[in-house]
């Protein structure tokens, strides 16, 4: 029986249409949805990839490593302030400095406006290597009790890479994304129902909408519930926010009927979202 006193965690995803290489605009755009999301009772709101500058390869290859942003900067002041005043913890997207190359880096800031976390992209696709340096790990993070992994767009094409996340303890896989129209859109719809429901926890996947440059991205962000069900979804004709509470109810049901965490780890502990971190 599910004994957790942990409350339900409304989580929210910002589908965006970002200014390629525009930081105030990008910058702007997701203090808008921070606001938003802390008004419909979100306590996290999640981005896209590289949300804060756009991600296009050609402005990033002409830009980097000079456009690298400071996670602790003076830059971020206004996205602090509205995290400060609405206790929403946002995780946003942008390349960072990480030795000779920048790395694709997702920044969380805390409901207090502190940068509590800077993670980097593990896998990297071929054209990325020639920019980026790859992340080494990705320890959990959390907010009001609950176990949060971060899944940067390819590194979520790895099925191990979400399972070692659920091992560890990850209630929820956080997904920013890079996704266009096409064959990499169809990847994207099956991608992330998948996550969730062969490692029941839930799922946030975070897109661009519009074009950047030559690409033309899709769209169609989306949390899903630890049965790999949809819970909210953006679509794809206009930039939102969407919302949905992430609960113990839930997913105790879905762990209590597929059992996959428990019977690979031989771990009956896996299988109980009530543990204690």
């Amino acid at each position: 029986m599910n004994t957790s006193t942990r409350s339900p965690l409304r989580a929210a995803v910002a589908q965006t249409r970002a200014v390629v290489g525009d930081v105030p605009h990008n910058l702007a755009e997701a203090v808008s949805a921070v606001r938003e999301a802390g008004e419909r009772g979100a306590r996290l709101v999640l981005f896209p990839e590289l949300s804060l500058t756009g991600y296009e390869p050609g402005w990033l290859r002409a830009s980097l490593p000079a456009a690298a942003i400071d996670p602790h900067g003076p830059g971020l002041d206004a996205l602090r302030d509205a995290c400060r005043d609405t206790g929403v913890t946002a995780v946003v997207g942008a390349p960072t400095a990480s030795g000779a190359r920048p790395a694709i880096s997702a920044l969380v800031l805390d409901g207090t406006g502190r940068t509590v976390e800077v993670r980097h992209k593990q896998h990297l696709e071929v054209p990325e290597r020639e920019l980026f340096t790859p992340g080494t790990d990705s320890p959990l993070f959390t907010v009001d009790g609950w176990r949060l992994a971060l899944g940067i767009c390819y590194d979520a094409s790895f099925p191990e890479h979400a399972r070692a996340a659920a091992l560890a303890g990850a209630d929820a896989y956080l997904c920013p994304g890079g996704f266009t129209l096409g064959a990499s859109d169809h990847r994207r719809s099956l991608y992330y129902p998948t996550r969730a429901l062969e490692n029941t926890c839930y799922v946030l996947f975070a897109n661009f909408l519009g074009r950047q440059g030559d690409w033309d991205f899709s769209g169609n962000s989306a949390i899903y519930g630890p049965d790999g069900r949809p819970l909210a979804e953006a679509g794809g004709e206009s930039a939102r926010v969407i919302v949905a509470d992430l609960d113990d109810d839930r997913l105790a049901a879905a762990r209590g009927q597929l059992t996959m965490l428990a019977d690979m780890a031989g771990r009956a502990d896996v299988a109980d979202p009530a543990r204690t971190a």
